[in-house]
């Protein structure tokens, strides 16, 4: 199916351009979202006669993008969730907790702007992508912890999912003098 791109779309072309795509990726999601029109001459045609206004229009987002930008950018995020003893979450962080926790602190970004490849699933700090607008790209750092505490001791550098270590010479020396103790028959029973 061919369309006609009513704004930049990532790995699929500019503003303007026609190009072809599947059914249901034009249907479900180009259409569905106003992001693109069916490339038919009233629509080439119509596309035309408003391109000065959707260029305007997408210069406008774009500036406003890059404003939240200056802010956004570099930020850090605190999530509090449970975890197991390694580190490893209970359930996972998703774009739309991701967009709760920023919501929160003043800025307006919506769940789909989040990049995430693949859920958080685990304590520590992550560097998330924000798409503010298709040429607006920020990160931000979220800091996934147990207790507030933890999340200063992360931000710090600091393992929290680190056991004690054994000195294993100590350890050694230990099991030296229980056999030791036992006597010359002890390794034989």
């Amino acid at each position: 199916m061919e369309v006609i791109l009513l704004e930049r779309v990532a790995k699929l072309g500019q503003m303007g351009e026609t190009v072809k795509v599947r059914p249901g990726f034009a249907r479900n999601f180009l259409l569905a979202r106003g992001k693109a029109l069916r490339a038919t001459e009233a629509n080439k045609k119509r596309f035309e006669d408003q391109r000065a206004q959707l260029e305007t229009r997408n210069l406008e987002r774009r500036s406003d993008a890059e404003k939240v930008a200056e802010t956004l950018n570099g930020q850090s995020f605190v999530l509090i969730r449970q975890a197991g003893e390694t580190g490893v979450l209970y359930g996972s962080v998703s774009p739309r907790d991701l967009a709760d926790v920023v919501t929160r602190e003043g800025f307006t970004v919506g769940r789909e702007q989040f990049s995430l490849n693949q859920p958080i699933k685990t304590l520590g700090l992550h560097t998330v992508p924000v798409v503010l607008h298709p040429e607006v790209e920020v990160s931000v750092t979220v800091n996934v912890a147990r207790s507030p505490e933890e999340a200063e001791r992360q931000a710090r550098g600091e393992s929290t999912t680190a056991r004690e270590e054994f000195n294993l010479d100590d350890l050694g020396l230990e099991v030296g003098a229980a056999l030791a103790e036992a006597g010359p028959d002890a390794d034989d029973r």
